[in-house]
């Protein structure tokens, strides 16, 4: 019983917090808004793709340079802006719970997901016997207009998790004519 009075104490000061991560929240939410105003919109119509991707600033991607090609020998149509922005897409069934499986039984790498939801995955991949090797990689379920695409990081890039996620936030389904 005599701890009480300071256990109420402690508990008021982690409800309370210091402020940071709402900052924090509010700092990737401005970013978020930002990276929104200024992006250059590329249209993937010409490719059969009924998708968009809104590429970040060139500040943010350190060049205002874009390429997008087909890649005859994977099937996949690759987007690259600079160092921190590069992205495959291509039309399949979706499978998360495969892409799980084979995570779950990589023998070269170890794998933790980072975040899930039923159209995306984030995770993580380190080779053990080099801890400073260390990739973030995605998957995502774009369905536009009847029809399903992934879009994937690529695998010759680094990303960090911020690189990610304006990533995984660029790629849309362009509206219908």
């Amino acid at each position: 019983m005599k701890y009480a009075p300071l256990s109420a104490i402690l508990l008021l000061a982690l409800a309370c917090g210091d402020g940071k991560q709402e900052a924090a929240q509010q700092a990737a939410a401005a970013d978020s808004a930002a990276t929104a105003a200024s992006a250059r919109v590329l249209d993937l119509s010409a490719n059969d793709m009924p998708l968009e991707i809104a590429l970040p600033d060139a500040q943010l991607l350190g060049t205002d340079q874009d390429s997008i090609a087909w890649k005859e020998e994977s099937g996949k149509l690759e987007v690259r802006a600079g160092e921190h922005f590069g992205i495959s897409i291509s039309e399949e069934p979706a499978d998360i719970e495969r892409l799980r499986g084979d995570l779950e039984r990589d023998l070269l790498r170890k794998n933790t997901v980072l975040s899930s939801t039923p159209d995306r995955i984030i995770y993580k991949s380190e080779f053990p016997d080099d801890p400073g090797l260390v990739f973030i990689h995605f998957y995502l379920i774009v369905p536009a207009q009847g029809r399903t695409f992934i879009v994937q990081d690529l695998d010759a890039q680094r990303f960090n998790e911020l690189d990610v996620t304006r990533m995984l936030d660029a790629v849309r389904a362009k509206a219908a004519a």
